[in-house]
Order: structure tokens, then sequence, then C-alpha cells
């Protein structure tokens, strides 16, 4: 499912590994559900997953 999101490399190239891979697991969850657009998806999911990586380091 990476694939999806190639045209999207800016935004995914500068995270860390652990936060890119939740990002892109997050937003094709999103996507899976009615209503999100692939942009969209991606950029909660990497809102979604700075914000658990944050919490994994206390």
């Amino acid at each position: 499912m990476k694939e999806l999101f190639n045209d999207f490399g800016l935004e995914l190239n500068d995270l860390n590994s652990m936060v890119k891979e939740r990002a892109i697991e997050i937003a094709n969850q999103l996507l899976e559900e009615e209503g999100w657009l692939k942009e969209e998806a991606l950029k909660e999911g990497i809102k979604q997953a700075q914000e658990w990586f944050l919490d994994l380091e206390g």
C-alpha cells in the first residue's frame, strides 16, 4: 500500500521511519472509511503518527 502514497514523497521523506510506517498505516485505514481523500488521509495519518511517536518517547 505504500505505492498509494508515492506522489507524497516529500511529506513522507522527512519523517522518522517508524512515524512514516505508522502514518501510512493510519492513512490507509482512513481511506477505507468514506469521505477521505488521499491527501487529507495522509496529512491526518502523519499528524496522528507524530503524536503516537511523541507518546512513545514519553
